[in-house]
């Protein structure tokens, strides 16, 4: 929001979920008033994950000063769930490829991508579901190189002008009515007194940085993109980027470390076969990934299981995230949101001998390397890296995280267990922890299903 509000001339926001909830309303109400002193705003942002009341952002395109797109969108406009399942299967080829990007760029000088999308849960307001995700925060020249990956998807025949979708424009009443709805919760949380709005209006950290109250890490850096079209790319049909090279080879240069933190971890080929050359020469390989409870993707963490006990045979360490963490350093969660039970790992990075990191919207799963476009990050730095791994150290202490190894009985075949602390002490489980017996037994009938591609 205080990027938003600091714009003087340009905002470009690109996004795979943009959800009308407090978050969503509250950044769409800083967008307006960003328009109405002159900033031009583009928005895209994905059809994919779209909710009832989500489709509200294409009464923006009736505002002075915006422009709205949708990202390869379903024909059924409104977002219901069983018309857009038939559809899906109808056209699934064409509507399975989506826009997973996170980014933000303000007046072509600062910008802001990572995991993040835009919705409560990301920004840790939601009650019901929370994540632990990161961005980072880029100034110099590697901006421009970050705009210029925005212009391409803007430009790509897969983005859809919303006044293509909608023939007819949006009344006057309907857009002075979605202005009101912003502006009651603009007026809700201020005389609520909510600490993130006190925190966003005091200025830092983007003041603090500008004037250089607060530090910042320099370094060189690399932007890492797929293409508008990546499976035409990916199918040789059409030249372009595919942001799964140079973060593999980024990996493939790792001599001592690898850190892994990603929400789902479904390896490829190719993946398996860069993980076990790390372990052949000698380098460590760690994982921070969703433990069953604390997945929100059944159906990704059964593929993940498929290759749990082979990571473990190569020498991959793993850690698997608790829904109910036993303290909140690190995590960005308070005491107070722990009692809920019902924290998730979201954040997507990559720290390869503590002195180079990749950060952006890249899941370690097949899906992002086949079906999802995605941007990032390659960073060399130290300090950053450094600052990284404290962070992996805090999320996997037992107390936040299980352990899995195999059992130490000899007796029979090996079975897996989850190392974990509870209330003090060490605790040993023998069955995956989950939420209850339906997310087990979900689990295991897809392991069956050969959908290893869509995860």
């Amino acid at each position: 929001m205080q990027m938003i509000d600091a714009a003087q001339k340009t905002l470009d926001l690109q996004y795979f979920i943009y959800r009308n909830d407090e978050t969503g309303r509250l950044i769409t109400g800083a967008l307006l008033r960003a328009a109405s002193r002159g900033v031009r705003i583009r928005l895209l942002v994905d059809d994919g994950p779209m909710l009832p009341g989500d489709e509200k952002i294409l009464l923006l395109r009736a505002v002075p000063n915006m422009e709205v797109r949708i990202f390869n969108p379903f024909v059924q406009r409104e977002p219901n769930r069983v018309l857009r399942s038939i559809e899906f299967a109808v056209d699934s080829q064409r509507l399975d490829y989506r826009m997973h990007n996170k980014l933000l760029v303000a007046d072509n000088a600062v910008a802001l991508i990572g995991g993040r999308n835009i919705a409560d849960a990301y920004f840790q307001i939601d009650p019901d579901w929370q994540y632990a995700d990161d961005d980072i925060f880029i100034g110099g020249p590697m901006v421009e190189r970050l705009s210029q990956t925005f212009d391409e998807f803007w430009n790509s025949t897969l983005a859809i002008p919303a006044q293509a979708l909608q023939r007819t424009m949006p009344s006057d009443a309907s857009v002075q009515e979605y202005r009101k709805c912003l502006a009651d919760e603009w007026m809700r949380v201020h005389s609520n007194d909510l600490p993130f709005m006190r925190r966003a209006e005091s200025g830092d950290p983007l003041s603090g940085i500008v004037d250089g109250r607060l530090p910042v890490v320099w370094a060189s850096g690399q932007v890492v993109s797929d293409s508008p079209d990546k499976k035409a790319v990916n199918d040789g049909g059409m030249i372009g980027r595919l942001i799964y090279g140079p973060v593999a080879k980024a990996a493939d240069s790792a001599q001592s470390e690898a850190l892994v933190i990603t929400p789902y971890f479904v390896p490829t080929a190719s993946e398996l076969e860069l993980l076990e050359r790390m372990r052949q020469r000698g380098a460590s390989v760690r994982v921070l990934t969703n433990s069953l409870e604390s997945s929100d993707e059944v159906l990704a963490h059964s593929g993940y299981v498929k290759y749990r006990e082979q990571l473990l045979r190569e020498g991959v360490e793993l850690h698997e995230l608790k829904t109910l963490p036993g303290n909140a350093r690190g995590s960005g969660q308070s005491a107070a949101m722990n009692r809920y039970g019902n924290y998730g790992l979201h954040a997507k990075f990559y720290v390869f001998d503590r002195k180079k990191l990749v950060i952006g919207s890249m899941n370690f799963d097949q899906r992002s390397v086949k079906l999802n476009t995605e941007v990032g990050m390659i960073v060399d730095s130290a300090e950053l890296a450094l600052e990284t791994e404290k962070r992996f150290e805090r999320m996997t202490e037992p107390a936040n995280a299980y352990t899995v190894q195999f059992s130490d009985d000899t007796s029979g075949s090996p079975h897996l267990t989850w190392r974990t602390v509870e209330a003090g002490e060490p605790v040993v489980l023998t069955r995956e922890p989950a939420r209850n017996w339906w997310q087990r037994v979900t689990t295991e009938l897809c392991r069956l299903l050969p959908l290893d591609r869509e995860l």
